[in-house]
């Protein structure tokens, strides 16, 4: 096997990766040949645009049943030092001191917070509809719906609909880490398992609900459970069409129990970003997103596969309490910047990958409609 064996086999048969070819790929492949590859097959979906989006990041409790290891974000009680629930008025002020007109989208990530009634996302929801009608809510991981299943006794499909009802527009990819069960059991072993995460993305683009995936990497995880896991992404888009971005997430070792192993290191990422964009031939975009790899880092993932920066974000916890040192957020300007010095076209887009179009750039001078995406939901 060599790279231009699979050179061949996707730039000119259009043939898919085998999970052997991927983890050679990621085995064996120089960098540069295979950021290369990855890159051509970028440009062929994409061309030189790169898109971003103008949202907000709120994360309404970080009180959390599940004991994940590489986690520093939650804590595991009410009550506990830094551990905290906003009500409704505080998220109502908390997204009121952020909000700019034009913003698109609010994405919405919490803990498993056992201490919290179903109604509390629902109002949730439903207040930021009121309030914030041209915010698209992206809300609660797949892990969240498999919690309120635990507490709650409703189905998947029942709590997607009562939430699509209260305003839910689409869903994070959060919570996948890594589906093997051995990496799982040592890392994150008392939340949703692969099975029910996948699960529930299945029910929800049955019932027309886009959403995103996502795998974290830099832990205990071996090559081949690297690429077991885009496999199993794959399989799953081939069955509903409805993951819209793929996430390559890095593991950060800042404020945690797993502080002892080092983070990925940037050469890791492009390998990762890059093996990602050629195994997974069905699902349309690869994000950089740039709180988790820093600015630089996600401004070379674009030449490596990757064809989205993510957006202003306005204010991420997440990952900064896991040690990042990218900035909470960055403008508008700072995106475009970053994205034209990349020798990438930067293009605004909204939650579902519409081009935004504004009254400075529409042509009659009013908002246009955005395109219907070309990618199919749930037959």
């Amino acid at each position: 096997m060599n790279i231009e064996q699979i050179k061949t086999k996707i730039l000119q048969k259009n043939e898919r990766l085998s999970a052997e070819e991927g983890l050679w790929l990621y085995e064996e492949a120089e960098l540069l040949e295979l950021g290369a590859l990855a890159n051509a097959a970028r440009e062929r979906l994409h061309g030189d645009t790169t898109y971003y989006n103008w949202n907000l990041h709120l994360n309404s409790t970080n009180v959390c049943k599940a004991d994940c290891l590489f986690c520093s974000f939650a804590r595991l009680k009410t009550g506990m030092p830094e551990a905290y629930t906003m009500d409704l008025d505080q998220a109502r002020s908390w997204i009121s001191e952020r909000y700019r007109p034009g913003m698109t989208e609010i994405h919405i990530v919490n803990g498993n917070n056992p201490d919290l009634p179903f109604s509390y996302y629902l109002d949730l929801l439903r207040m930021i509809r009121a309030e914030f009608p041209d915010l698209h809510i992206k809300a609660f991981t797949a892990v969240e719906i498999h919690h309120f299943h635990e507490e709650f006794g409703l189905s998947y499909e029942e709590i997607l609909l009562q939430l699509q009802e209260a305003g839910l527009g689409s869903l994070p990819g959060g919570g996948a880490e890594i589906f093997a069960h051995r990496v799982r059991k040592k890392i994150c072993r008392d939340k949703a398992n692969a099975e029910q995460w996948l699960e529930v993305h299945r029910v929800a683009h049955r019932l027309g609900l886009r959403s995103n995936c996502t795998m974290l990497y830099g832990t205990v995880e071996r090559p081949e459970e690297i690429i077991d896991h885009l496999v199993r992404l794959r399989t799953l888009q081939d069955e509903t069409g409805g993951f819209q971005v793929f996430i390559p997430l890095a593991f950060h070792n800042e404020g945690n129990r797993m502080e002892r192993l080092p983070s990925p290191t940037g050469v890791d990422d492009l390998r990762i970003i890059a093996v990602s964009r050629l195994m997974l031939d069905n699902i349309p975009h690869l994000k950089a997103y740039w709180v988790m790899l820093g600015m630089k880092t996600a401004q070379i993932a674009q030449l490596f596969g990757a064809n989205d920066f993510d957006g202003t974000v306005t204010e991420e916890k997440i990952y900064h309490m896991a040690g990042s040192d990218s900035p909470q957020g960055l403008t508008i300007d700072d995106i475009k910047r970053l994205i034209t010095r990349a020798g990438r076209t930067p293009v605004e887009r909204d939650t579902l990958y519409n081009e935004v179009q504004t009254i400075a750039n529409a042509t009659d001078g009013t908002k246009e409609h955005p395109p219907e995406s070309p990618f199919p939901l749930y037959p």
